[in-house]
C-alpha cells in the first residue's frame, strides 16, 4: 500500500470538512465504546477484564521475549503436520514468495480474506500485475476493491462507506439486471452471491492469521463472515500470510487472547468463526487444502523487539485505541495515509516505515490517554508518541522553527527568574487584549490555534505573582 503519511494535516481538514463522513465516525465514537463497556460488564466487570488484560499482556512479553525459540517451535510443528514455512525479512521477499507458489500452481484466480499484512505489503497489486486474478472476499475489503478505495479501520475497512454508496457501487459493478437493493440485507446478499463464485474458481486462497501456536504448529484465525474458512478449504492452495510477532506457545494463550480481542473490537463475548487450521488435507478427511504454505513477515519487528518501542509488537490489532481516540475520530483513517490508523498507527508506522515519511503522526495525539486505558495488551500508547517526538526532535526531522522554539524554551525554563519575568508580561498583555469580552481572537504566532478556536482571556496576573502576594499579606 503506498503511504501518504506526510500528507496528513491536509488530509485531516478534508475529512473535517466532509461532514456527511464526520456523522458517520462521530456515531462509531459513541457505539463502539458503549458496546465494549457492555462487554466488560457481561464478562464480570473490570476487575475480571483486567486480570485478563494483565494475564495476556504477560503472555504476548514472553513470547517476544522468547520470540526466536517459539517461532522455531512452530516452524518445527507446522512442518510436521505437513505445511511449508517461509520466512520473509521484508514486504519484497513476502510478494515474491506467494507469488513464486502462484506461478509453480500456474494458479489464475486467488481469493483472498482480510490481512493487514498483505495490505502493508501491497501484495494485491503484486499479484495483479503478475496477471493473477485476485478477490477480496471480507465483505468490506471487497467493497473497498470494487472502489478502489483504501481502507480507513483496521476491523471495518468500509467503514467510511454511505449505504448509498454501496448501493451505488454494486449497481454498477454488478451486472445483474433491474432490482433494488432497497436495505442492508439485500446488498449482503448480493455480495453473497458474487463471491460464491469466486471461491468455488479459485486456485489459492491466502488468509491472514491472529495467532500462531508455537506447541502444534496451527494458525488461528478470527472472522464474523466465514470468508476464511471458504478461502482455506476450497482453493486446493493454502497461503497463510502474517508477522513473525503473531506466534503464542500455547492453544489456551490463544484462547485467552481471543477473549479479549472479540470483546475489544466488536463488544461481542465470542467472533462467529473462530478457526484453526493445521495443514494440508490428510487422509480420510473430506476437504481442505492439499497444500498448505505459512509465510511469516518481518519487516523491521525485529529492529523494534530490540529497541525502546518492543511493547509496541504487543498489539492484537483490535482496533479499541481508534474507536476511542478524538483524533481518529475527527481525521478519519485515510489521513494517516498508510495500512495502520488512529494511535496504533500513529506509532507503527513510523517504525515500520521512517519518522521523515511520518513525521506528523507522533503529534496526532491529545494526550487524553484513552488509547492506553482501553487496550488490552495494557500498550502505554501515549508514552511511545513522547518518545517519537522526542526522536523527531533529536534526529532533526522536527520543523527548524519548532527545534528552535523548544530550544529557547529549555534555556528560558533553566533560568527561572527570567522566565517568570516573560510570562508576567506575555499574560498581563494577553489580558488587555481580550479584557473587553473575556475571549482572544487574534494572537501573533497563534493564527494557526486561533483559526478554529477562541482563548480564554488570562488574569492579569500569573498564579506565581498572585502567591507572592498572598503570602506578604
Amino acid at each position: 500500500m503506498e503511504q501518504h503519511s506526510r500528507d496528513f494535516l491536509q488530509a485531516a481538514g478534508a475529512a473535517i470538512a466532509d461532514s456527511e463522513r464526520a456523522r458517520t465516525r462521530e456515531a462509531l465514537g459513541l457505539l463502539m465504546p458503549n458496546q465494549r463497556e457492555q462487554a466488560i460488564k457481561d464478562f464480570g466487570g473490570n476487575k475480571e477484564f483486567d486480570a485478563l488484560r494483565s494475564e495476556v499482556k504477560a503472555i504476548r512479553q514472553h513470547a517476544l521475549a522468547h520470540l526466536g525459540h517459539y517461532l522455531e517451535s512452530f516452524s518445527s510443528a507446522a512442518r510436521e503436520n505437513g505445511s511449508s514455512v517461509h520466512f520473509a525479512r521484508n514486504g519484497d521477499e513476502l510478494n515474491g514468495i506467494v507469488l513464486d507458489i502462484c506461478t509453480r500452481h500456474e494458479a489464475q484466480r486467488i481469493a483472498k480474506g482480510k490481512s493487514m499484512i498483505t495490505e502493508e505489503t501491497g501484495l494485491n497489486a503484486a499479484l495483479e500485475s503478475a496477471g493473477f486474478a485476485v478477490r477480496e472476499t471480507d465483505l468490506g475489503e471487497y467493497i473497498i476493491q470494487e472502489s478502489g478505495d483504501t481502507p480507513s479501520h483496521i476491523v471495518a475497512p468500509a467503514l467510511h462507506k454511505s449505504p448509498a454508496e454501496i448501493r451505488e457501487l454494486f449497481l454498477e459493478r454488478h451486472d445483474l439486471g433491474e432490482r433494488d437493493l432497497a436495505d442492508a440485507p439485500e446488498m449482503v446478499a448480493e455480495a453473497r452471491q458474487v463471491l460464491r463464485e469466486e471461491f468455488l474458481a479459485a486456485d489459492v486462497g491466502i488468509i491472514g492469521s491472529n495467532a500462531l501456536i508455537a506447541e502444534n504448529g496451527y494458525s488461528m484465525l478470527v472472522t464474523n463472515e466465514g470468508n476464511g474458512d471458504l478461502c482455506a478449504n476450497l482453493p486446493p492452495v493454502l497461503i497463510v500470510c502474517t508477522s513473525v510477532d503473531r506466534v503464542l506457545p500455547r492453544a489456551e494463550d490463544a484462547m485467552a487472547m481471543l477473549r479479549l480481542l472479540v470483546r475489544s473490537t466488536t463488544g461481542q463475548a465470542v467472533s462467529c468463526y473462530t478457526s484453526f487450521y493445521a495443514g494440508p488435507r490428510r487422509p480420510g478427511d473430506v476437504d481442505g487444502p492439499l497444500e498448505t504454505h505459512f509465510v511469516l513477515l518481518d519487516n523491521h519487528r525485529s529492529e523494534i523487539l530490540a529497541s525502546d518501542y518492543a511493547e509496541m509488537l504487543q498489539c492484537i490489532r483490535c482496533g479499541a485505541c481508534l474507536n476511542h481516540c478524538p483524533v481518529y475520530m475527527n481525521a478519519g483513517g485515510h489521513a494517516y495515509g498508510w495500512v495502520y490508523p488512529g494511535p496504533m498507527g500513529s506509532v507503527l508506522t513510523p517504525l515500520l516505515t521512517s519518522l521523515e515519511e511520518s513525521a506528523d503522526l507522533p503529534d496526532a495525539c491529545t494526550a487524553c490517554g484513552r488509547c492506553e486505558e482501553v487496550c488490552p495488551a495494557s500498550i502505554p500508547l501515549p508514552d511511545l508518541l513522547r518518545d517519537l517526538r522526542r526522536d523527531k526532535f533529536t534526529q532533526g526531522v522536527t520543523a527548524k522553527r519548532w527545534r528552535f522554539g523548544i530550544q529557547i524554551h529549555a534555556w528560558l525554563a533553566l533560568h527561572p527568574r527570567l522566565y517568570q519575568r516573560i510570562t508576567s508580561l506575555a499574560v498581563n498583555l494577553m489580558h488587555r487584549i481580550g479584557r473587553s469580552d473575556g475571549v482572544i481572537r487574534k494572537l501573533p504566532f497563534a493564527g494557526g490555534w486561533l483559526e478554529a478556536r477562541d482563548l480564554p482571556t488570562p488574569a492579569a496576573k500569573t498564579f506565581q505573582q498572585m502567591h507572592q502576594e498572598s503570602l506578604q499579606k
